[in-house]
């Protein structure tokens, strides 16, 4: 069954275009045009949130510059875990240059970036907000593994972290949570029961240690169900997972599907077809070009500000969507890309 609106989501950015949890991979995204942007946060040693997606520094997205004082004994810092650096030992770091792996294909598409360095999360609300784009999305995903927990901080602490720092920017409204730790959906539908959550999902996640205790079996194994269980709006599985018996499941509880990370068109049509609500890629150009052919619903492109950033100004409200006078104040600086 196709719908008239699926959603394109991108993926840490435009993981597949620029590099993964950056400034300029939100950028990148904002200005191709998406519905939701979704990055992954994790906890500093001192209590930073900042965008990064493996809880150890990955040496793929990551590189050791400098310490960030002569002799720092943790130096370096590349395979550390991320809770046990600062911030300002993080900020030390080359993010803007993936390094290739084998069977890697992002690091064949990926435009490098020298120079970037890993933001926080008040820095990218920040760019969202410079770039007007109030009609997009902020999909966070909060890291965390139960079965590593010397690595992932309190669910609790972190969920409370994450909301304050969304209100603090007034994105409560327009964001949502995500995570394939359900300790920390249950957390949000306790704190935040107004704001959206996604229940991430794979096959190597379908066991109670990940899904908040609830046993699957005593679910007849539906994971709609756990997961509405377990305080979810949305169910956000691997694509692989995703099949007509979840779907027909899915569309009983009236919960919508979000399939990631999904970078072959073909796979898009046919998820499309079953009935996801969204799609999360690496590469939204690649899903716009197959939106277009369909006809479906495209998010609109937002236009970098330029001109505002030269005045140290942000965009009118809805830059990018209908035209805008000139704000008669500047409230904002658009943040620098790095």
């Amino acid at each position: 069954m196709q719908t008239g609106h699926v959603e394109i989501h991108g993926h840490r950015g435009a993981r597949g275009l620029r590099p993964e949890n950056t400034l300029p991979g939100l950028a990148h995204a904002l200005e191709l045009g998406v519905d939701a942007l979704e990055f992954d946060v994790a906890f500093t040693a001192d209590r930073r949130i900042v965008l990064v997606h493996d809880l150890e520094v990955s040496a793929v997205t990551s590189a050791d510059t400098r310490p960030v004082t002569p002799g720092d004994a943790a130096f370096p810092y590349v395979g550390r875990p991320v809770h046990t650096l600062s911030l300002a030992q993080l900020r030390t770091l080359e993010v803007g240059v993936r390094r290739n792996s084998d069977g890697d294909p992002v690091a064949a598409t990926q435009v490098p970036i020298p120079g970037t360095r890993i933001p926080t999360l008040g820095a990218a609300l920040a760019l969202v907000d410079a770039y007007g784009a109030d009609g997009v999305r902020v999909h966070v995903e909060l890291k965390s593994d139960p079965t590593q927990p010397e690595l992932a901080p309190d669910p609790q602490e972190f969920t409370e972290s994450v909301l304050a720092e969304l209100d603090r920017h007034n994105r409560l409204s327009g964001s949502a949570l995500l995570s394939f730790d359900w300790r920390i959906v249950a957390a949000a539908r306790d704190l935040a029961p107004d704001l959206p959550r996604f229940a991430l999902l794979e096959e190597a996640t379908r066991s109670s240690v990940w899904l908040n205790g609830l046993d699957p079996r005593d679910f007849d194994d539906d994971v709609t169900a756990v997961a509405e269980a377990a305080g979810a709006t949305t169910l956000s599985p691997d694509a692989a997972l995703v099949d007509a018996p979840l779907m027909a499941s899915a569309f009983a509880r009236a919960m919508p599907v979000v399939a990631w990370t999904v970078n072959d068109p073909e796979e898009a049509g046919r998820l499309i077809d079953l009935g996801v609500s969204g799609i999360v890629t690496d590469y939204p150009d690649r899903m716009r070009a197959l939106w277009e052919r369909r006809g479906l619903r495209l998010p609109p492109p937002i236009p970098r500000p330029a001109v505002a950033a030269a005045r140290g100004a942000r965009p009118p409200a809805g830059a990018g969507r209908t035209p805008a006078p000139a704000p008669s104040a500047p409230p904002a600086a658009v943040p620098a890309l790095a």
